[in-house]
C-alpha cells in the first residue's frame, strides 16, 4: 500500500487585513500560491507536495514575529513573502535569531536585520536604489525642490534621507510634512507658501493620501506641482477606483522589465486570471519567491541551514530575469541584485493603462 508523500511546508507572511495594505497582501499572495500550485502540478519537490502555511500579518511587527516563531515550530522549512517593509525587518530579526531560513519577496528597507545575517535573502531591490533611481526621474524632469508628506515611520524617514542625500548634491532640496500635524488643506498652503515643484506622498493609502490627492488637484494655487508617490500607491486598483483621473499622472516605483519574457507572459496571464484584475509587480514577485525556493528545495533538501547556505548559489530564471544573489555594500542580508527598476504613472488619456517615464 502506497503511503502519501510527506508535505513540505513554507510559511508565507502577507499582509491581508487593516491596518495593512491590503490589495498588494492580496496580489503577493496570489504570487505566492499560483507558483506553488504549478510546482505541485509538476510532481512536486522530488514527489513531494509544497503546501503553503500563510500567516496575515496586518502590517504589525509583533504578529510577524509570533508568526515567524509559530512557523517555526510547526516545522515549515522556510519562510516568505512579506510587504511592509518594518514588518519584513522584525519578521527577519526573528528568523535570523531561530535559524530560519527567510526570502522576503517584496520589503525594501536596507537594514532588513541589524546585523549581517546568513539566513535571510530579499528579492526586491533595496530602498537606497529604488529611490536614487527616483530621485534621478525627479531631476530629469526639471523638479527640484520637493515637498514630502511623510507619515511617522523609519521606512519613510529612511526614503526621505535616500532623497535629501541624492538631489542636495545637484542642487535639490527636499522640505519635510509631518502628516501627524497637518490636514490635506494645510499641506496644501504649505505648498503654495514654499514654492515646491513636487509633493511626494510618503504616506498610507487610501488614508491620507487620497484626500492629499484630491486637495492638491483642486488648489490652482498647484496647478503646475507634480504629485508623486515613490512607494507605488497608485498601481492599486483602489487608487484608481477612487481617484479616477485625479490619480492619472503620478509617478511610482515598479520594479518590472519593460518587456515580460514568455515566463512573464504566461504568468502575467494566469495571475490575471485569478485576480480578476491586472497583477501588479508585487504579484510578479510572489511567483518568483515560490520559484526560487523550491529550486533551492529540490537541490539542497530541506534542511534550513543548508537552505541558507544555498543563497549565493541560486541561479533561477524567475518573471522578470534571471535570479541570483550577492552581498551588497551595506545590506546585510542576500540581496538580488538587482530586480529591474521602473520609474511609470498611469496614464492622463487612459487611466487603465501604465506609461513608462524612466528607467534604473
Amino acid at each position: 500500500m502506497n503511503t502519501p508523500a510527506e508535505t513540505i511546508r513554507i510559511g508565507a507572511l502577507v499582509p491581508l487585513t487593516r491596518p495593512g495594505w491590503v490589495e498588494p497582501g492580496r496580489h503577493l499572495l496570489a504570487g505566492l500560491e499560483l507558483a506553488a500550485r504549478e510546482v505541485n502540478d509538476a510532481g512536486g519537490i522530488a514527489g513531494r507536495p509544497l503546501e503553503l502555511v500563510v500567516r496575515d500579518t496586518a502590517a504589525d511587527p509583533d504578529k510577524a514575529e509570533a508568526a515567524v516563531a509559530e512557523l517555526a515550530g510547526l516545522g515549515v522549512a522556510a519562510v516568505a513573502g512579506e510587504y511592509h517593509s518594518v514588518v519584513a525587518r522584525a519578521a527577519a530579526t526573528r528568523a535570523d535569531a531561530l535559524g530560519l531560513p527567510f526570502l522576503c519577496s517584496s520589503a525594501v528597507l536596507d537594514a532588513l536585520t541589524e546585523q549581517p545575517t546568513e539566513w535571510v535573502a530579499r528579492l526586491a531591490p533595496a530602498q537606497s536604489r529604488g529611490w536614487a533611481v527616483y530621485a534621478d526621474f525627479l531631476l530629469g524632469a526639471g523638479r527640484t525642490r520637493i515637498a514630502v508628506a511623510a507619515d511617522a515611520s523609519v521606512y519613510w524617514a529612511s526614503g526621505t534621507r535616500i532623497l535629501r542625500d541624492r538631489l542636495a548634491p545637484r542642487g535639490g532640496t527636499v522640505i519635510e510634512l509631518d502628516m501627524r500635524a497637518l490636514t490635506p488643506e494645510a499641506v496644501c498652503d504649505e505648498l503654495a507658501g514654499d514654492g515646491a515643484t513636487a509633493l511626494l506622498l510618503l504616506t498610507g493609502s487610501p488614508e491620507p493620501a487620497v484626500p492629499i490627492v484630491r486637495s492638491v488637484r483642486r488648489d490652482p494655487r498647484l496647478a503646475e506641482v507634480m504629485i508623486g508617490a515613490p512607494a507605488g500607491q497608485p498601481e492599486s486598483a483602489e487608487w484608481a477606483r477612487l481617484l479616477g483621473g485625479d490619480g492619472a499622472g503620478i509617478p511610482f516605483l515598479r520594479y518590472l522589465p519593460e518587456r515580460l519574457g514568455p515566463l512573464g507572459v504566461r504568468v502575467g496571464a494566469a495571475l490575471r486570471e485569478r485576480l480578476a484584475e491586472a497583477p501588479s509587480f508585487v504579484a510578479f514577485e510572489g511567483y518568483d519567491t515560490v520559484t526560487v525556493l523550491a529550486e533551492v528545495l529540490r537541490s539542497h533538501g530541506t534542511d534550513r541551514a543548508r537552505i541558507a547556505g544555498s543563497w549565493p548559489h541560486v541561479a533561477v530564471e524567475g518573471t522578470r530575469g534571471q535570479i541570483g544573489f550577492s552581498r551588497a555594500p551595506g545590506i546585510g542580508v542576500w540581496q538580488w541584485a538587482w530586480a529591474p527598476i521602473q520609474v511609470v504613472a498611469r496614464d492622463r488619456a487612459d487611466a487603465g493603462r501604465f506609461r513608462v517615464l524612466h528607467t534604473g
